[in-house]
């Protein structure tokens, strides 16, 4: 049986809500996040099914936070209006 001391050191994550085993980083949003958290090895993670936020130890498995989803629309091309032929 052959552990990495990566898996040692690390737990993995469950959310305290709902149970589930999948996690992401949050964005560090104030001041206290962005300075003191890490001074107390704890960073912010989202559980990814019912969104709760929550802090944990750095050493926590969770996934890297998904790509932003574009807030752009995709331009429509302009329809030609119909003309009646006889």
């Amino acid at each position: 049986m052959s552990s990495s001391p990566e898996s040692f050191f690390s737990q993995p994550y469950q959310c305290r809500d709902c149970g589930s085993d999948v996690g992401f980083r949050s964005r560090r949003r104030t001041f206290t996040e962005r300075f003191l958290l890490p001074m107390l090895l704890l960073q912010p993670v989202r559980c990814g099914e019912c969104f709760r936020r929550d802090y944990r130890l750095i050493s926590t498995r969770v996934r890297d936070r998904l790509a932003p989803v574009s807030r752009i629309t995709p331009v429509k091309q302009p329809v030609p209006p119909k003309q009646n032929v006889a």
